[in-house]
This record gives C-alpha cells, structure tokens and sequence, in this order.
C-alpha cells in the first residue's frame, strides 16, 4: 500500500491558551467551580505544558460556557463534515485523483454520533460515486488512525479497490464543558478540533514522492479501558484521563514497535523519523525515555501538539504530512497512535 496523497484541516479561529484563561475570568459558570478545579485549569492554560494554542470550532471561547447536549450535538453535527470534507478535498488534490477514483471512504472519530454516518456527508459534498464502499468506525479514540489505515490495506490487499480515502475527524469541542470532574477539565484545556486524510493506493504514483506503508501491528489490552476513554454522562461525553496514561502509552508503544521491526528485519538505528501521536508533553516525555531517543526525534510531533493541542485521531496525519513538507530524511519512518482500549498500533513506513 503506498499513501499518495494527505490533506488536512482545523477550524479557521486559532485561540492561545493564555486567551481561554482570560475569556474564563469574566464567566459565572467558571467561578461556580470548586477553587480546586479552578487551579487546574489555571495550571493546564498557563503553565509550559508543550501547548500554545489550539483550533476550535467556536466563535468564541464563550460558547464552551452553558453547553448543553444538544448544543454539542449540533456543533459536532455542523463542523465534523466539514473539516473532514476539507481534508479530504486536499488529500485527493495532493494525490492528484479525482473523487470518482475513489472506491471506498472510511471515516473515524469518537467525538460524535450520526446516522447515517459521516461517510454519507461525505460521499456527497465530495462526489463521491454512489456505488463506493463507505465504513464508519466509531469508538477507537486517539489511536483510530492506523486501525482505519490498516482497513483500507486489507481492503486493497484484497483487491476490492484501487484506491481507498481514509479520513480521521474530531471535534473535541462538542465534548467540552466545566464541572469539577478532573478529567473534563483537562480535556477542556488540552483538546482542539481537526481532521487528517489520506488517499491510499494499491499502486505507487511516479509523480509523487514515494511513502510506502510496509507493515502493520497492533496491541489491545481490555484490562486497562479504564486509563482512558469517554463515558456519557447526563447526556455528555466524558473524558476519563488517568495520570498512568504517558507510561502505558509508552510501554505498548515499544512493545508493538519491538515486535514489527523484529518481523520487518529492521533495527532502530535505521528510524529516520519519528511520526508520533502526541497525547500531550507528558506522553512524548515517556516515549522519549522509553526508547531512548533524542529531543530531536519527537519534533514533528512536538510542533503539532504546541499548535493545535491534542486533537485526538487525525494527529498523526498532521505529524506525518509536517515531515514531509520539511523533508525529512528518507528511509524507514515509524507512525504510532495509541488511546481509548487501552490500545497501541504502529506502522513501518519507507519513504524515498
């Protein structure tokens, strides 16, 4: 499988964190929180936690205030689709294919619900043909994008298509809301809203620079969904965020990696980027000592996370097209997501 093409997308409004912490000052609901939870926030916004700013889907921070389920249904509802569509548009331009090209669509996310899903939206703001096989994957989290990758490769492996256009949507806004559960509002302080896509293809395009997909692997480990994962709650997505995350994300991370370069006959000296989803500064901390790497090699991801926050499922997708458009070395290049399951994957990658 060969990616020929990547787009991405964030909402237009661009907001620093120092600007959450002041638009929250003058808000009643804000001041309504316990002192402890007040803290938090202050800490999350103002503190040098590897973020400056984030994209969100709001025109102001003031409607992160009184949000009622209906009003994050809706805002989901309207912006989803769209950043998605955006994407999508500028991966088929970047792979230079046309949307009847394209014979299957696999959308994830796990910051809304629709039905139909959106793969129905986006067939048809796209024009995509009627006959395309369209899949909605819900429930992965952060770590969707690699699952949704490796669909498409089973899918071209078998022959059922020629090309396939896998897109990761999240808008962490319509999940957002105070009360004093710390995991809400961590997740207020630290998620943004974007979209990654990508045109995958059975077959390289000598026009474009050659991102071979080699191979693939995964971990699940059921024992610990607890760590991290959204429950409803009074009609509300909840973020549950433990403080073990950053080390069992970096231990699963190395255990899949160890395993599939073991299978591909490759070391780690041979690595020559590193495209990581960043759950936040603690997580590229823990996979920095994990696998001994050097600041250096968590830099795409690094710059990704300070300017749009952990947006969830499509980070690597804006980590992986950063790289390239800096022109990092060709080689072997290692993509690794990890999140709600508590799940890891990872995937090998040579790019010339």
């Amino acid at each position: 499988m060969f990616i020929s093409g990547l787009g991405t997308a964030t909402p237009a409004k661009r907001y620093l964190q120092a600007e959450c912490w002041e638009a929250a000052q003058g808000e009643k609901e804000f001041h309504q929180l316990t002192a402890r939870s007040r803290a938090i926030v202050k800490k999350i916004l103002l503190s040098d936690n590897g973020i400056i700013s984030r994209y969100l889907a709001l025109d102001s921070i003031k409607e992160v205030f009184g949000a009622t389920p209906d009003i994050l249904h809706r805002r989901f509802a309207q912006h989803a689709p769209e950043l998605a569509a955006l994407a999508a548009g500028r991966a088929l331009r970047a792979a230079a294919v046309e949307p009847g090209q394209i014979d299957a669509v696999i959308i994830s996310t796990c910051t809304g619900y629709l039905c139909p899903g959106l793969t129905s939206y986006i067939s048809q703001m796209l024009g995509l043909r009627a006959d395309v096989l369209a899949l909605d994957l819900v429930g992965q989290g952060c770590g969707a994008a690699l699952p949704n990758m490796r669909a498409a490769e089973a899918l071209l492996q078998a022959g059922r298509g020629e090309r396939v256009l896998s897109i990761c949507v999240e808008v962490c806004s319509a999940a957002f809301y105070l009360d004093d559960d710390p995991g809400v509002l961590v997740s207020a302080c630290l998620f943004g809203d974007a979209a990654g896509a990508a045109v995958l293809s059975a077959r390289a395009d000598a026009r474009q620079r050659r991102i071979e997909w080699k191979t693939a692997g995964s971990v699940l480990n059921p024992s610990l969904r607890d760590a991290v994962r959204f429950e409803q709650k009074n009609g509300l997505l909840r973020n549950i965020l433990t403080p073990e995350v950053p080390a069992l994300a970096a231990q699963h991370a190395e255990f899949v990696f160890r395993e599939l370069i073991k299978k591909a006959g490759v070391s780690q000296q041979q690595i020559r980027a590193w495209i990581w989803h960043a759950g936040g500064r603690e997580v590229l901390l823990a996979l920095q000592k994990q696998f001994g790497l050097a600041e250096s090699d968590l830099s795409w991801s690094a710059a990704v996370l300070r300017e749009l926050g952990n947006v969830s499922s499509p980070f690597v997708y804006h980590v992986l097209q950063r790289a390239l458009a800096h022109n990092a070395p060709g080689g072997f290049w290692w993509m690794s997501s990890f999140g709600a399951g508590f799940s890891c994957h990872g995937a090998l990658l040579e790019i010339e």
